[in-house]
């Protein structure tokens, strides 16, 4: 279930004074499995690019291919498509509805017209995915929730569908601190367990650095970095150019380093700098 993204261009409102390249020649491939973060600048292009994922925007010019697909050709059912890709915006939680957590959830799954067994099914497995416990939450309204239980709810109506690949933008924007870890220990737990290939939108670098395996930086429409998040952070000079930083726990084993310390500069989570302070502890303690 890959993504082939070929010279994706996107121009907001051609030919008119209020024309804007949003998308400037983007090639980018997306492997099954992967779980990659899509960072970059508020304006750099990535709710843009991710709304061609499953065809709610059409490019300009360019081609994608979702599981070998032409999702661009005219021939495509875009239906079929967003079955396989399903997309959570930021802030999910103002697009609840229904009077029950369980009717929120059964939404998307009756749209497919799906048996009212094979409905009630995927409620259960996508509030088991999400960290929701059925018989608990399933008569509660969505409304009566904290703001991180109201995101898992609208995180499960679209897991609910069975996408293969699941993309979420900024999914743990205006959570506090314990609301935006749960957040992304369940987006692991579904890419982990579930195999789903994860596309995160988000401009925290300490998210980021917790859980992407590949890191995509956009800036001015265009993929400007492409890799592995200890290769990307290495690039502090890069990122800053284009109003970015790097974790701050980067920054602290940078400065260590230039203070002499035989620190690694592949650092970016907290718990890899313990680990590695420890280390240069004992060593020195060695000595």
């Amino acid at each position: 279930m890959s993504i082939k993204i070929k010279n994706l261009t996107h121009v907001y409102m051609p030919k008119t004074p209020f024309e804007k390249k949003a998308l400037d020649d983007v090639s980018l491939e997306i492997n099954d499995g992967e779980f990659v973060a899509l960072i970059g600048h508020t304006g750099s292009g990535k709710s843009t690019l991710i709304q061609h994922m499953n065809g709610l925007l059409k490019p300009t010019c360019g081609k994608i291919f979702i599981d070998g697909f032409d999702i661009t050709s005219k021939e495509i059912k875009l239906n079929e498509i967003r079955k396989k890709v399903g997309l959570v915006f930021q802030y999910p939680e103002y697009q609840l509805f229904e009077e029950t957590i369980e009717k929120d959830i059964s939404f998307g799954p009756k749209n497919l017209g799906l048996s009212k067994e094979e409905v009630s099914k995927r409620i259960v497995k996508a509030m088991n995915m999400v960290g929701l416990d059925y018989e608990k939450y399933k008569d509660k309204s969505p409304f009566e929730l904290s703001g991180g239980q109201k995101r898992r709810v609208a995180i499960a109506g679209v897991v609910a569908m069975e996408p293969k690949v699941l993309i979420l933008d900024e999914p743990t924007a205006g959570l506090d601190p314990k609301g935006r870890d749960d957040i992304l220990n369940q987006i692991v737990t579904l890419h982990n367990q579930y195999n789903m290939t994860i596309i995160l939108v988000s401009h925290s670098m300490e998210d980021v650095a917790k859980v992407a395996e590949r890191i995509v930086v956009m800036h001015k429409g265009k993929c400007i970095l492409n890799g592995m998040p200890k290769d990307i952070f290495k690039q502090i000079d890069t990122l800053e150019k284009v109003g970015l930083a790097v974790p701050q726990v980067t920054y602290l084993m940078s400065n260590l380093k230039q203070k002499g310390f035989n620190v690694s500069d592949e650092i970016f989570t907290v718990q890899q700098a313990k680990k590695e302070i420890l280390r240069v502890l004992r060593g020195a303690g060695d000595d």
